[in-house]
């Protein structure tokens, strides 16, 4: 059985305890019948809906070994398509071309998606297997800041539930009050030139900036 390492510090001292993974878990109060009943297997009028009006996603893929990726998706509202109840399809845009997601699905086809809504404190979870088709293989024009995708994944839904607004409640994540002054962050340029143990110095981040514009 595996085990999770806690650390707690007592008089300043560092104690290192260990408790079971099923020790740890049974300290949780079971899930009540309301949330454990909210799980359907269909993208309904309600998905259907907030989907419509959601403009950013996180997807969630695995490769072959089950090491997880997750990467933010965008654009406009409506931007995954509902194709019919039980089916999603989520454009693949202009990127950095490392398309980890994609390799991913090409060895393990399971995926997630978590949709957000400005201003809305509930997301959406849908889960499925996917397939990846180009971008004129569904008969529908996907067009999007003037471009086609490079490609689609299609996500075939087998389960979908409405995530209470707790997280985004506690983060105040749409409360204009909290959003970060940019200049108090170190510029992303620089930032990179570190990351990648660059000699010479990249453009600063208005220039980074307007170059990802152009390629939108």
């Amino acid at each position: 059985m595996g085990t999770l390492a806690t650390a707690r510090y007592r008089r300043g001292v560092h104690v290192d305890t260990q408790a079971t993974d099923a020790e740890v878990l049974a300290g949780y109060r079971a899930p009540s019948q309301l949330v454990r009943d909210k799980v359907i297997d269909r993208v309904d009028e309600h998905c259907r809906a907030f989907i419509g009006l959601s403009p950013f996603a996180t997807l969630a893929t695995a490769d072959a070994d089950g090491f997880p990726e997750v990467s933010p998706r965008g654009g406009d509202p409506g931007f995954v398509h509902v194709l019919d109840e039980h089916r999603l399809a989520l454009p693949d845009r202009q990127g950095n071309n490392r398309v980890d997601s994609l390799r991913n699905l090409t060895v393990n086809p399971r995926a997630a998606l978590l949709f957000f809504v400005p201003g809305a404190e509930e997301t959406l979870k849908v889960f499925g297997t996917t397939t990846i088709v180009g971008p004129d293989d569904l008969g529908i024009d996907l067009t999007e800041f003037g471009r086609a995708p490079r490609s689609v994944v299609v996500l075939t839904v087998q389960r979908a539930y409405f995530q209470c607004g707790k997280a985004l409640m506690r983060s105040g994540l749409w409360d204009p009050a909290k959003q970060v002054d940019r200049s108090t962050m170190t510029p992303f340029g620089q930032v990179l030139k570190d990351h990648c143990a660059l000699e010479t110095p990249l453009p600063d981040d208005a220039t980074i900036r307007a170059e990802l514009a152009a390629e939108l």
